[in-house]
């Protein structure tokens, strides 16, 4: 089923429109990715409104809209409301997850329709990866995994954070990445027990666990991998952590398959890491969905209680952080099937020392 007969579906008489404002659920409907516009999706017919910037890209990469140009005599509201007239809708279902309270003001007082909040509806379909989806994802993980082979051998001690962090941007972007699915996390050292911490100054030393969790954009789809490296030699205590988390990820991952709820892959992680003595240091959820966005519904965390269906595609990245000495975390990205899991990230998973 195409995307945009997903959003078709909707339209079962609560609402006989759709306002589709994020870049992600207009990515989804048009098959097409353009940085700024609005489109509406009615049965009698669908538009996608964008400025000059990018009609001419809109006009050749769209289908199943019609395009059309804003400008200052017609502003969005303007031609939002043509289209209501003449598709004559009455509600129309919105991404209120996606709106700003000055940008919902705006369309509830100039808007000839009722506004109907439906983001988890409009944005449900993004679970189930298409083929074509899954495609994409899985060119995005190559990449990720291209850069981390050819990153470890620049990383050394003496460099700093960001000085690792623009190596391994460079790498990314050198194997095919069109964008940054996210800000990267390199840090080293005790910055390694914190999950999201920031690349700064501190000179990585032999000794330090170095963490890099990062990502790409390939054709407007995400992937996502961390991994943790050993500088110079690592501890027995760093080894005993770093086996329990890849203990935790590969059983979980073994475990792991479609119709299960969040929570319960979750639970077979860290069951690992519990029994092992460092429950109290997984502090994050196992894992979340992702595909437009690097964080997509449906979650694998402790508190998931929705399904995992078959073709979601979601990260595996249990971690144990010992505040003030160092994190371990280890992140894949898996496909959820009927009988398992398909591991869709290649690189080396056993304790690296650099």
């Amino acid at each position: 089923m195409k995307n945009l007969e997903k959003f078709l579906s909707l339209l079962d008489g609560d609402v006989d429109g759709l306002l589709l404002t994020s870049r992600y659920s207009r990515h989804y409907a048009a098959e097409f990715d353009i940085a700024e516009g609005v489109a509406i999706v009615t049965k009698a017919g669908c538009r996608y409104f964008t400025d000059s910037r990018y009609i001419e890209s809109a006009a050749n990469g769209i289908k199943g809209f019609e395009v059309i140009m804003v400008d200052i005599h017609r502003n969005y509201c303007k031609l939002i409301n043509d289209a209501i007239a003449d598709f004559e809708v009455h509600k129309l279902g919105f991404e209120e997850n996606y709106l700003s309270v000055a940008e919902f003001r705006t369309y509830e007082a100039e808007l000839c329709a009722r506004l109907v909040p439906m983001n988890d509806k409009i944005n449900g379909f993004r679970g189930r990866k298409e083929p074509w989806e899954l495609k994409l994802m899985r060119k995005a993980q190559d990449i990720t995994d291209a850069a981390i082979a050819q990153v470890l051998p620049r990383l050394h001690p003496g460099m700093t954070e960001l000085e690792a962090q623009a190596e391994l941007i460079y790498c990314l972007y050198k194997n095919g990445a069109q964008g940054l699915s996210f800000d990267p996390i390199v840090v080293s050292g005790p910055n390694t027990s914190m999950p999201h911490g920031v690349a700064g100054s501190r000179v990585i030393r032999e000794g330090d666990f170095l963490t890099m969790d990062f990502g790409v954009l390939y054709q407007g789809y995400c992937s996502d991998m961390t991994r943790t490296v050993a500088v110079g030699y690592a501890t027995e205590e760093m080894k005993k952590v770093y086996d329990t988390v890849l203990l935790a990820q590969t059983t979980a991952i073994a475990a792991t398959k479609a119709g299960m709820i969040g929570k319960e892959v979750d639970a077979v992680a860290r069951k690992v890491i519990t029994d092992a003595g460092y429950g109290e240091y997984f502090g994050h959820g196992y894992g979340h969905s992702l595909g437009l966005e690097i964080h997509e519904a449906p979650y694998c965390g402790a508190t998931g209680e929705e399904v995992m269906p078959e073709m979601a595609v979601a990260s595996a990245e249990p971690g144990i952080y010992l505040p003030g000495k160092f994190g371990v975390r280890i992140e894949d990205v898996v496909i959820y099937g009927a009988d398992g899991a398909e591991d869709i990230t290649h690189s080396p998973k056993n304790l690296i020392i650099i």
